[in-house]
């Protein structure tokens, strides 16, 4: 089956004699064999976006089809790997053409040629249903690739291979299903708009560990949940994006540089490969997927490159594996969306949108979730977007409409970046939905009264709030002491407890203990003071200098696996107050 192009606008096509063809299809465009896939269809005409430099295309060059939509494959080699929006490995291109993305090289993925070390957990005569393990594959040192019966497939195993080496492309097993015999092979499509199934979607009950202080107790995560982080230039959204990806306890990260300028994906592909993971000591790259679709790539490409990110997530998900996907940042690819749309002389919507930008924001986040697999396994993607207003303006279209489907809202604040507050998460616009959910987990796992204590603490950052907009006013002098002493507990809180050096071997990583006996620490200090000021103790003893400097640098002078040294400092306090109110008595 062939058409015929007959009109070229930037990376949208029009076609005509396309009768036989099939929406969403992928085709392969003009002489070239540029890959795209079809978005419109009337009658005898298609518009096709294409996901290649389209310069140099002529009118009456062909369309032809291949049958299938857009798919990934799916098998080992995907851990550790770089690829393009469309999942083409970077690396084996740039050894093909230096530097460059060739036009028409087609849809290369996975080395067909590397041996992989296989092991079956079938046998002859088993019967197989979708889903179910047949063969693993030791990928990297640190996970198991599993590779499964594909969905909607299934059958009798007729015939199978020995354990051994082999290349993704032999047939491992054979089923049969009534007359049919099926092959398997180390890699299964799927087509990257349609969501992978699952047995049953489970209720979100485990917090996503970050060791990021502010996160982990005030706004938490959960697996399987959903995220944003929307920021201006400059106020850390990627990095904050890297240590969620080093430091969070999700098996797997896949990580999608959507749009994002090209030194700075260099930077992320440079430094990636660098990082050592702290669970193993071996490299992080063991257990990560890197989606490089820089602001200079074909803007087609960038809008496929998020839904690439989430069938793999899918994937890993279903072997059982809770995988953490990021995408930085999701304001680049409805940009590309806008862009295509314009193109195609769609009626736009709010600042240029297209009208279907929340119905596509919702279907990626809406792929997030915590699931019991086919194969019985469980296993979560959570899904992490970063958002990049322009000017920090929280209230343009991307922000306010990703809002809409996400549960956690981590705002970063441009003040906060600009005074060296690092992560600027804003604790007065951020939230999570997630706290009644992980309640139970956290008073089992942490503390019993770690929520209240959490309720309390922000209690008192919102009252300093208020209490700021006085002081501009008229000075902190004249208020009174047990106001004054709200502004030195929140400044304690604030530096000793929000903010964190991701640069200090101590501080980048904090375990959830740590993290309570810190705020505990801090809370002592405040139930102490209180006390002192209704004796009428004057504010600036209370705020003993060597004791205020005990706390605020508890962070870094506590080793991760001494919490006794935080009990000591809380004893500390205890004596000095205890002493101090004995003496005013």
């Amino acid at each position: 089956m062939e058409g015929r192009i007959i009109g070229v606008n930037g990376p949208v096509i029009k076609a005509e004699g396309m009768k036989g063809f099939k929406m969403r299809e992928m085709v392969m465009v003009g002489e070239k064999k540029l890959i795209g896939e079809i978005i419109i269809l009337e009658e005898d005409f298609a518009t096709i976006q294409v996901y290649e430099e389209t310069g140099g295309l002529k009118i009456g060059e062909s369309v032809s089809s291949t049958g299938n939509p857009l798919s990934l494959k799916l098998g080992p080699g995907i851990l550790g790997s770089i690829f393009d929006g469309i999942e083409r490995p970077l690396e084996k291109i740039n050894e093909m053409s230096y530097g460059f993305i060739p036009e028409g090289i087609g849809l290369i993925s996975l080395d067909e040629e590397k041996l992989w070390d296989v092991e079956l957990t079938v046998k002859l005569g088993d019967e197989l249903r979708e889903g179910e393990v047949y063969a693993k594959v030791q990928e990297t040192p640190t996970i198991v690739h599993k590779l499964m019966v594909p969905p909607e497939f299934g059958g009798k195993v007729v015939e199978l291979k020995e354990n051994g080496k082999y290349n993704i492309e032999t047939v491992i097993v054979k089923l049969q299903q009534g007359d049919e015999i099926k092959e398997l092979k180390l890699y299964q499509y799927w087509p990257v708009r349609k969501s992978r199934p699952v047995r049953e979607r489970k209720t979100i009950f485990r917090p996503l560990i970050t060791g990021q202080r502010i996160i982990d107790v005030f706004f938490p995560l959960a697996k399987g949940g959903t995220c944003a982080i929307p920021g201006g230039f400059g106020t850390g959204k990627t990095m904050t994006q890297h240590q969620l990806a080093k430091w969070s306890d999700a098996d797997i990260i896949v990580y999608i540089g959507c749009g994002e300028r090209g030194n700075e994906m260099t930077e992320v592909l440079e430094d990636f490969p660098k990082l050592i993971d702290p669970r193993t000591n071996l490299p992080l790259m063991n257990r990560t997927v890197l989606i490089a679709n820089t602001s200079n790539m074909p803007v087609a490409a960038r809008e496929a490159s998020i839904y690439t990110g989430i069938t793999l997530a899918e994937y890993f998900r279903d072997m059982g594996y809770h995988v953490a996907i990021m995408a930085d940042s999701t304001s680049r690819w409805a940009e590309a969306l806008r862009e295509i749309s314009g193109r195609l002389e769609e009626m736009p919507a709010e600042e240029g949108y297209p009208a279907y930008l929340p119905s596509r924001l919702a279907e990626f986040y809406e792929r997030a979730g915590y699931v019991e697999n086919l194969n019985g396994t469980e296993g979560s993607v959570t899904v992490i977007g970063a958002v990049s207003p322009a000017g920090g303006d929280f209230s343009e279209p991307v922000t306010q409409n990703t809002k809409r489907f996400v549960s956690a809202f981590l705002g970063l604040d441009k003040k906060l970046a600009y005074a060296r507050h690092y992560p600027a998460i804003n604790w007065l616009s951020s939230y999570s939905g997630y706290l009644a959910l992980l309640k139970d987990w956290y008073e089992e796992n942490i503390a019993e009264d770690i929520m209240d204590l959490r309720a309390k603490m922000l209690k008192l950052l919102y009252e300093e709030n208020k209490l700021l907009e006085i002081v501009k006013l008229v000075g902190e002098d004249v208020l009174p002491d047990d106001q004054r002493l709200i502004i030195e507990v929140s400044k304690c809180l604030k530096v000793a407890f929000l903010q964190q050096n991701a640069y200090n071997a101590v501080d980048t990583y904090v375990p959830l203990e740590k993290q309570y006996k810190m705020l505990k620490a801090i809370e002592s200090f405040y139930d102490y003071g209180s006390k002192a000021v209704k004796m009428g103790i004057p504010i600036s003893i209370i705020t003993n200098k060597d004791l205020m400097e005990r706390l605020y640098k508890m962070k870094y002078n506590i080793p991760n696996d001494s919490f006794s040294l935080i009990d000591d400092l809380e004893k500390e306090l205890a004596t000095y107050f205890n002493d101090l109110m004995e003496k005013y008595k």
